[in-house]
């Protein structure tokens, strides 16, 4: 995956817990749901953003200086 893919998906998880939140607050269904599937998809995004950040040659040669 590419970086800015990271990020899409990282953005669609923040997305959908701000919404599950809205839910949640307005006593809508689906709104654990919704809270739920967006704190994973940001946890996934993130680990892949670091699995990235560590396997990319030209990051870890900046990161060590």
């Amino acid at each position: 995956m590419k970086y800015y893919q990271i990020i899409i998906v990282l953005v669609l998880g923040l997305i959908i817990t701000i919404v599950g939140a809205l839910f949640k607050v307005m006593h809508w269904p689906y709104a654990s749901i919704m809270l739920i599937t967006g704190m994973f998809t940001k946890v996934a995004a993130l680990i892949l953003l670091i699995i990235k950040l560590i396997s990319d040659r030209r990051t870890n040669n900046l990161l060590n200086k």
